[in-house]
């Protein structure tokens, strides 16, 4: 059998197990709920009473009936500044005219008598609430299906050692063929995961009417696919190497935590530092951060549109190196079951077997 055939017997069995695993369905539903929601919170969240600044007595007393929280200034340029500085959402000046930072306040114009004049002080500005909620959800999405489809192929990796399958397995297909095999079907699922993402997130946009968002959203989520595929590919061929270092189901813990950190602190360093540029930068070309970093900084409008190229071409160097290394370990170290395997003895003493 080639390792091309063998592979993909190798994909095709990995794929039906995980299509009839619970886990794997429950964690589908859920990343197409959570994406959803993202999609729909911003909508429901945005409806809270409109506060606004005004200086003429008689269109105070207008927004008041209407039921607007208004704040009353001595000045058009006073109430400009409140908006400017975010502690008002909309102003009614001289003219009249209606101010407002980067959204048509329509509970404001439906107040006045007049149908006045809106003129948007930043229209390009990101929604606050899709501003925290996207890069939430790309970070969310890719620590998840990374962690969940981590552990399970480590597992898998282990189980077949204790059980000594693995002597099976090796005589029949390619050491290199058992690695490629899951790395190829949790790369497929894992795709076939976002593309699902994707979809439920276009759906629960227009179903709340936030077309408005997709231009912004549509090149950060273009570029989040093969990000996280290839991110995806880089953590599994790891997550496999630590299924081979150990030989009990028990030892995965130990020796899977330099992947766990590697999957946990980029996910951290996103969530916590998205609305630091210098950060975020930095974070774009880290190969563990850039699948969430890069395309969050797409959807806000900080990144050069050279500079995902340049990522996505850094980061598959990367992948490219971890899986000639990780093949290695993989080999050397796969079919000891005498107890855990250190990375030394694993790459040092790796055995031509398969």
């Amino acid at each position: 059998m080639t390792l091309l055939a063998a592979t993909r017997l190798v994909a095709a069995r990995e794929i039906r197990v995980k299509l009839r695993d619970k886990v794997f369905i429950v964690s589908t539903l859920f990343f197409l709920l959570f994406a959803a929601g993202a999609a729909i919170l911003p909508a429901l969240l945005g409806g809270a009473p409109t506060t606004v600044a005004v200086a003429a007595p008689a269109e105070a007393e207008a927004l008041r009936q209407a039921g607007l929280d208004v704040r009353t200034v001595a000045d058009d340029a006073t109430a400009e500044r409140l908006v400017r500085d975010g502690d008002v959402d909309a102003a009614v000046v001289a003219g009249p005219e209606v101010l407002a930072l980067d959204e048509r306040p329509d509970d404001v114009v439906r107040a006045l008598s007049t149908g006045p004049q809106v003129r948007l002080l930043d229209p390009d500005a990101v929604d606050p609430v899709a501003a925290f909620l996207v890069p939430l959800a790309f970070a969310m999405s890719f620590f998840f299906t990374s962690q969940i489809f981590g552990v399970q192929i480590a597992q898998s990796v282990t189980e077949e050692k204790q059980t000594r399958i693995v002597e099976i397995l090796v005589a029949a297909v390619p050491v290199r063929a058992l690695l490629a095999g899951k790395v190829i079907a949790g790369g497929l699922l894992a795709f076939g995961q976002i593309v699902l993402i994707v979809l439920a997130t276009f759906v629960g946009m227009r179903i709340t009417d936030g077309d408005g968002l997709l231009p912004l959203l549509a090149p950060a989520l273009g570029w989040f696919v093969p990000f996280f595929v290839v991110g995806f590919i880089l953590l599994a061929a790891l997550w496999a190497v630590a299924g081979a270092l150990a030989s009990r189901q028990e030892d995965i813990a130990g020796v899977s935590m330099p992947v766990q950190l590697a999957v946990m602190l980029p996910f951290f360093a996103v969530s916590f530092l998205s609305d630091d540029p210098a950060a975020m930068r930095i974070l774009s070309y880290v190969p563990f951060s850039a699948p969430t970093a890069m395309p969050l900084r797409m959807f806000t409008g900080d990144a050069a549109g050279w500079e995902p190229v340049v990522s996505l071409l850094v980061l598959l160097a990367t992948t490219a190196a971890c899986l000639v290394a990780g093949a290695r370990l993989y080999e050397g170290a796969l079919l000891r079951t005498n107890g855990r395997v250190s990375l030394r003895r694993a790459w040092r003493d790796r055995e031509p077997i398969g």
